[in-house]
């Protein structure tokens, strides 16, 4: 009973994980949204607005995920804040530097949705491990995409 409950926790955790992520990404994608300039500008404010957009759905879902688990999803961005991996923008960054944010930040979430899935695997929660791949994949494109608008 105390394994099922330890491995309840950390399945919890690595969930709140990708919840925290997504919700700074989501204000981070609107940033980047908002603020880019440049040649570029119209490639990338749209392909911005589609990655935030994705990134509500996939916030939504990890947090109804959590909730249907029986845990508690973060829910303040000061919390977000404090347990995402990533870093909210500072808000004064380049066009190109924001697509390399976001390549070290797919990155970033990636190896933790892989962590993830190992975790529910052990647990023997098909269903988030299921979630977990299909947003790695959703990444995983995203970044290729990212790094050959890079060169």
């Amino acid at each position: 009973m105390a394994k099922v409950l330890e491995q309840s926790k950390v399945l919890e955790e690595a969930l709140n994980q990708q919840v925290a992520n997504f919700g700074v990404m989501y204000i981070k994608l609107h940033n980047f949204h908002w603020f880019v300039k440049g040649s570029q500008f119209f490639t990338l404010h749209l392909k911005f607005e589609e990655l935030y957009n994705e990134a509500t759905l996939h916030f939504d879902a990890l947090a109804e995920r959590l909730l249907t688990l029986g845990g508690k999803p973060v829910a303040t961005m000061q919390q977000m804040l404090k347990d995402s991996a990533i870093k909210e923008a500072a808000g004064n960054e380049k066009a190109e530097d924001m697509v390399r944010a976001l390549v070290a930040d797919f990155n970033k979430i990636n190896q933790q949705l892989k962590e993830g899935m190992d975790v529910a695997e052990k647990a023997g929660d098909e269903i988030t491990g299921d979630l977990f791949l299909a947003i790695h994949a959703s990444l995983e494109k995203h970044t290729w995409m990212l790094n050959s608008f890079l060169g």
